[in-house]
């Protein structure tokens, strides 16, 4: 089997390619040579491999604080990548009749929701990286191409250097006995990428349309996240300290990106479907059978 495929090189798409060892994913990526951003060497791509079976689009923007220093800014490159490279992509999906794996995030939401949200709430980002990937959401459904959006938040791993994710960031800081301040009133559902493979080729084969939220089956504060990690590695529990975002956000200078309070998201939709998503302590457990 043949996937077109953006970003598959990153912290996501590497696992997805190692545990779909039968699937040929053809790079899109600057490792390849080829950017999301250059229609001419894109179509190339879909007229070399007329048989591959879907699209995956992993390919994004996501520092969320460069992003904010681009607020607005259609020409910066935030909203190139998510916005106009999205279009590209969507654009020959029509063209070549390709079905859509689109990755999406949990900023789409502004945080203040009490409970978790559900794929039928109306976004509504309150800072630019969230905003692009809304609007590169609003470009897949509006396109009226079979495609699937799969909101994810927070994917985490075992062993890949090259980027750390949030919870090995943790780990290094409980391995050097220093860790930050905590909060307690942030609320995130942190996804174990394995997890995230399993659903992507389940959507390959199946071909589901609609947006779903791909993502851990618990919500949590990082406070809660961090003595998870502890319990479940055997830390020391008395490093984390707790803090608040709200007490967090009185010291930023004024004009600095805004913080969403709540961004858990409900997945039985996709869950519904026979992909078990895993909570928090059993991707964590997972993690520490896989870590070298």
């Amino acid at each position: 089997m043949k996937i077109i495929a953006t970003g598959i090189t990153g912290l996501v798409g590497s696992r997805i390619s190692e545990l779909n060892p039968d699937v040929q994913f053809i790079d899109i990526s600057i490792e390849s040579g080829i950017s999301i951003l250059d229609p001419v060497a894109l179509e190339k791509v879909f007229t070399d491999n007329p048989d591959a079976a879907a699209v995956l689009h992993l390919a994004a923007f996501t520092d969320t604080n460069v992003a904010w220093a681009q607020n607005k800014d259609q020409g910066g490159l935030c909203y190139q990548l998510n916005v106009t490279g999205t279009r590209n992509i969507v654009s020959l999906c029509q063209k070549y009749n390709k079905y859509l794996i689109h990755i999406s995030t949990d900023f789409v939401f502004d945080g203040t929701k009490e409970g978790k949200y559900l794929e039928t709430d109306i976004p509504n980002p309150i800072e630019w990286y969230g905003e692009t990937k809304f609007l590169a959401e609003k470009v897949v459904l509006d396109s009226g191409i079979k495609a699937s959006i799969l909101r994810l938040a927070f994917p985490y791993r075992a062993n890949f250097e090259p980027k750390k994710d949030i919870v090995r960031k943790l780990i290094d800081g409980f391995k050097a006995g220093k860790l930050y301040p905590q909060w307690t009133d942030h609320f995130t559902s942190p996804t174990f990428i394995d997890d995230i493979a399993v659903a992507v080729r389940a959507f390959v084969d199946n071909q589901y349309t609609g947006i779903y939220h791909c993502c851990g089956s618990s919500a949590q504060s990082p406070y809660d996240l961090c003595l998870a990690i502890a319990e479940v590695f055997g830390f020391d529990k008395s490093l984390v300290v707790a803090s608040t975002l709200a007490d967090y956000v009185k010291t930023l200078p004024p004009g600095s990106r805004p913080w969403q309070k709540n961004l858990s998201l409900d997945n039985s939709k996709i869950t519904v479907l026979g992909i078990h998503m895993k909570t928090l302590r059993e991707g964590l457990q997972e993690l520490k059978k896989q870590q070298i």
